[in-house]
């Protein structure tokens, strides 16, 4: 490895890691922090009955609950115009608010009568150790409330907080769904007008089928909302690292030619002209999306949300969702909760594996780098269904993988050797032939041509490496995020391949390793140390021998296990493979081995004098 093949590595790891840094590790609970994450669910479902007395308790003196304007409709261009003129929404003053709660194998739905809206989203495929985890960052706020509006009459009516009936289901607050199953509630007035909200569920779905009927409106245009957001299901780090951040909170959506991850800082409008599949929001292991089951004319915006569990916490986004109601007045559409276990949802072939990676379009790394991934985690899993312990299947991917690479890594390695090789007679051509570049060519041409090497040779051993870039940052994208990984024990003291591997929590690093020692980053660090030591010889750039092991300690000390265990893999396998290859002697060319350095004579530098003006 020559001076410009160790910078180059060096870059590109340094701008690999820079395009990740939205990413970050979850660390390991405590009991402490156990504690407080039961004490939060206690408080969200204590907050939730609150605000259900609360909407009970602003009903008028006939039942009806006085309707406000929505914030985000008055920002709605040019789908919503302010309305200064809204009428309350008359609702019958015997409806109280409820929670019907729905259970399939796959979640648990809470449906609210108040705005005939989703109030909780538990999925059961991300246990933890506190139970099934809550999805909505804001229950009360919920998912799917519905308003009506349009520009041309200057009028909007939120249905968010209007008490809706539930037909069929007197005295029962939970259904579990055996085969299929639907909830629907009904809305209307004495001008006879009418809401039918019609919720489908299936026993092994992903997906709620949703319909909105609807009677006597005057609107053009309808807004779903979507203000309570999406919680991290992982523990979020409250102590500040150098490293990564191998979390995610991303506005998602596919504007029907690819996957859009955005985060955002401010309300955005991300899909006003223009057609889309879905909109959704993900986190680090799940993702839930509005699928129109087809080409949608539909607008996107998405505002962020202040509320957050710590300084740490990347928070989460409200989705306001603006379309056109069908000459049918049904608004249709799915509403899909996806864990994100990659051959689940690419199977599903609405592109949803492009939420987990994505790719520069520029260079088409939108299709095969995300295929590429893919393939790379269909082989870890294969391995995991021969040996399950993922542990091992990340030691016999990584040797697989450099395995297939070997023939490119020998060529980089022997080519580096080769032009090593050389340079004792190469910088003695160019010293005695300073003062003659053309003379220098010649001779440095006919050196190449000596040995049968291409001029090409010093280029060429930077390509295997280029080759290889896509298959180790394909690697290191797939164990980084693969909910495979999330929980899965190794041996011994490496309990989660996702999270780093502390041993003692009573030392710590700052900025490192906050949360305790770990042991694979020292163990990822020495061989890092090693291989580096090995293929740097020039005494001039032995500060890669230090650089390169110091950067990989700071970043690998917060990287889930699984990503630092494949690293010390692929750092032992490529110390092998140098060993092997350098076994013998170099011999060049023609059987001329490189012996002692050319003895170099330098060359008089003859300028040519100045004549002097007659």
């Amino acid at each position: 490895m020559n001076k410009n093949t160790a910078i180059g590595i060096v870059l590109i790891a340094i701008l690999f890691i820079w395009s990740l840094q939205n990413s970050t590790k979850r660390q390991e609970l405590t009991q402490a922090e156990l504690q407080r994450k039961a004490t939060e669910i206690a408080a969200l479902e204590k907050a939730r009955q609150d605000s259900l007395a609360a909407i009970k308790g602003k009903s008028t003196e006939a039942g009806v609950v006085e309707m406000v304007a929505s914030p985000g409709a008055q920002a709605m261009e040019p789908a919503l115009a302010e309305d200064e003129s809204a009428e309350a929404i008359e609702e019958p003053a015997t409806l109280s608010p409820r929670e019907i709660r729905v259970v399939t194998n796959r979640f648990a739905i809470g449906l609210n009568t108040v705005g005939a809206k989703i109030t909780s989203i538990v999925p059961k495929t991300l246990a933890d150790s506190l139970g099934f985890p809550e999805l909505l960052q804001i229950p009360e706020d919920g998912a799917l409330s519905i308003e009506f509006g349009s520009d041309e009459d200057k009028s909007r009516e939120d249905f968010s907080q209007a008490i809706f009936s539930v037909a069929g289901m007197e005295g029962i607050d939970s259904i579990v769904v055996q085969d299929s199953a639907s909830v629907v509630f009904e809305w209307k007035d004495k001008r006879g007008r009418t809401i039918a909200r019609e919720y489908k569920f299936s026993k092994d779905g992903h997906s709620i089928g949703h319909e909105t009927r609807i009677k006597g409106f005057t609107q053009k245009r309808y807004t779903l909302h979507w203000k309570g957001g999406m919680r991290e299901t992982e523990a979020i780090p409250t102590t500040t690292t150098f490293g990564m951040n191998y979390l995610f909170s991303e506005v998602i959506f596919n504007n029907t030619y690819n996957v859009e991850r955005q985060t955002l800082t401010n309300r955005t409008w991300l899909n006003k002209q223009g057609k889309a599949y879905w909109f959704g929001l993900r986190r680090k292991y799940i993702a839930a999306v509005i699928n129109f089951n087809g080409a949608s004319d539909a607008s996107l915006a998405a505002e962020p949300i202040t509320s957050k569990k710590n300084s740490k916490d990347q928070g989460t986004y409200a989705l306001t969702v603006v379309d056109y109601i069908p000459d049918n007045s049904v608004i249709s559409f799915d509403f899909s909760i996806l864990p994100l276990r990659w051959h689940e949802i690419e199977a599903m072939g609405k592109g949803y594996e492009k939420i987990i990676v994505g790719g520069w379009e520029w260079i088409g790394a939108d299709k095969w780098f995300v295929w590429l991934c893919g393939l790379l985690l269909k082989i870890l899993n294969a391995f995991y269904s021969i040996i399950p312990n993922y542990g091992v299947a990340i030691i016999l991917l990584t040797i697989f993988v450099k395995a297939v690479t070997t023939p490119l890594s020998v060529k980089q390695l022997r080519s580096t050797r080769t032009m090593m090789a050389l340079k004792p007679e190469l910088d003695a051509i160019r010293a005695k032939n300073r003062g003659d570049m053309r003379t220098q060519q010649q001779e440095v041409m006919a050196l190449y041509a000596r040995h049968g090497i291409s001029p090409l040779s010093g280029l060429s051993g930077c390509f295997p490496m280029l080759l290889q870039m896509p298959i180790f940052i394909g690697l290191f994208v797939v164990l980084g995020r693969a909910i495979e990984l999330r929980e899965a024990p190794f041996f011994a003291w490496i309990s989660d391949l996702s999270k780093t591997d502390v041993i003692w929590s009573g030392i710590s690093i700052p900025y490192i390793m906050p949360n305790g020692i770990a042991v694979l980053p020292f163990l990822m660090v020495v061989s890092t140390w090693y291989q580096t030591k090995q293929t740097i010889t020039d005494p001039n750039h032995r500060m890669m021998v230090w650089m390169m092991p110091a950067m990989m300690f700071v970043f690998s000390a917060v990287m889930p296990s699984g990503l630092v265990l494949y690293w010390t893999v692929s750092n032992v396998w490529g110390i092998a493979q140098f060993m092997v290859i350098n076994r013998k002697p170099l011999t060049l060319g023609a059987g001329t081995a490189s012996k002692a350095p050319a003895k170099v004579v330098e060359a008089k530098v003859i300028k040519e004098k100045k004549r002097k003006k007659k």
